[in-house]
């Protein structure tokens, strides 16, 4: 029988050993801090009952789930995994440090995965003496909600550590990716310009924050840039913005704002403090922004957004269908992008890339090549 171990009781880590256990695998548990596995027992036994009330689950699993979930003392408990999972701080020096000790536990044949949003999992590998056993298993947060999962083979990663990995996480009910191991993968990556593009129109004093956020919903998004920022809050937001920017050796598509920076800078992050962007509690209310506004905002953002999915498969991270399905279902995008540049027409998009980069002259708004392909494609 396969054994899952589980390091780190966090939101994800606690998501994840619901999954496992759900889907009826051993897991075992571990977190630095004991308090925190006697949390997570007691929210996964919280989500457990939110599932039976909605008819999901039976009363009689809620037992056998939290039954196969077990708390582990110390790391040399998960001596008889066959898969770890690493749901620790987002910090690589921790990351790698727990990869050396768990291979000195482990068997030969254990997979190690990180469940790394942003981080280089080609150099976590490096770590260990033997790399092509590590991965990257990317969950989105809340796991037991969200569809989707990323999986990053290494550079060092041996095909039958992927072909297991993607084996395993399909037979849990989720939608797989294969992304290549870039910042941000694919998901993170592509989101960037839907927040820094905002912004730049922002500071720019074209539009407020109710406006522009207005532009995208009446679009089909379910939250616009700013009221999305606030709910991720912006000590994380900002953060993956500025890890990104940095590992694509500053690339100016994804660098970061003083706004954003400002607000964290202040303590205020968001929904969590009661104040970000907006000031909790709110709504965000209707009001008399014209529709040519509308539309100009939302052809910035949405042009920015194409191109960067574009760009990703131009530079083989992922195929045209992983990207599709990865902005669907993790970033809840109400169509798949290249399908969207498609609709509104390729030519259409290249030519306001082409405006806001003669505007500004900024190589934030190059055309990716694979755009031009797509547009001669359609001709």
């Amino acid at each position: 029988m396969t054994i899952i171990g589980v390091i780190g009781a966090g939101a994800m880590g606690s998501g994840i050993a619901q999954i496992a256990s759900t889907c009826g695998f051993e897991v075992r548990l571990y977190d630095v801090n004991s308090d925190m596995c006697k949390k997570a027992l007691a929210i996964i036994s919280i989500s457990l009952n939110r599932f039976i009330d909605k008819g999901k689950l039976m009363p009689e699993d809620h037992a056998g789930i939290l039954g196969r979930i077990y708390i582990c003392e110390s790391l040399e408990s998960m001596r008889d995994c066959n898969l770890i999972i690493e749901a620790v701080a987002e910090d690589i020096h921790i990351k790698k440090e727990l990869f050396i000790r768990l291979e000195n536990i482990v068997s030969a044949d254990c997979i190690l995965a990180t469940n790394t949003s942003s981080l280089s999992v080609t150099s976590i590998a490096s770590s260990v003496i033997v790399p092509g056993r590590c991965i990257g298993i990317h969950f989105f947060n809340p796991v037991v909600l969200m569809q989707l999962v990323e999986i990053i083979p290494a550079v060092q990663t041996e095909d039958s550590t992927t072909s297991a990995a993607l084996q395993l996480i399909n037979s849990w009910g989720k939608s797989v990716v294969i992304a290549k191991d870039t910042p941000g993968f694919i998901v993170n990556k592509i989101a960037r310009p839907f927040y820094g593009e905002a912004i730049r129109i922002l500071e720019e004093g074209l539009a407020d924050i109710n406006e522009i956020d207005l532009a995208m919903t009446t679009q089909g998004f379910r939250m616009g840039p700013f009221a999305l920022m606030d709910f991720i809050g912006h000590d994380i937001n900002y953060k993956v913005t500025e890890s990104i920017w940095k590992s694509f050796f500053y690339d100016s598509k994804y660098r970061p704002s003083f706004t954003q920076l400002r607000l964290l800078e202040a303590g205020y992050l968001g929904k969590k403090s009661d104040k970000g962007f907006y000031t909790y509690p709110t709504e965000i209310k209707e009001n008399s922004i014209i529709a040519e506004k509308t539309s100009n905002i939302f052809l910035r953002i949405i042009a920015m957004l194409i191109n960067e999915a574009a760009d990703t498969v131009y530079l083989n991270i992922c195929n045209e269908k992983d990207v599709e399905l990865a902005v669907i279902l993790g970033l809840n995008f109400p169509k798949g992008l290249l399908e969207w540049g498609k609709e509104l027409g390729y030519e259409k998009i290249i030519a306001a890339l082409d405006h806001l980069f003669k505007t500004y002259h900024e190589e934030r708004y190059r055309v990716s090549p694979f755009l031009y392909t797509l547009a001669s494609q359609t001709k």
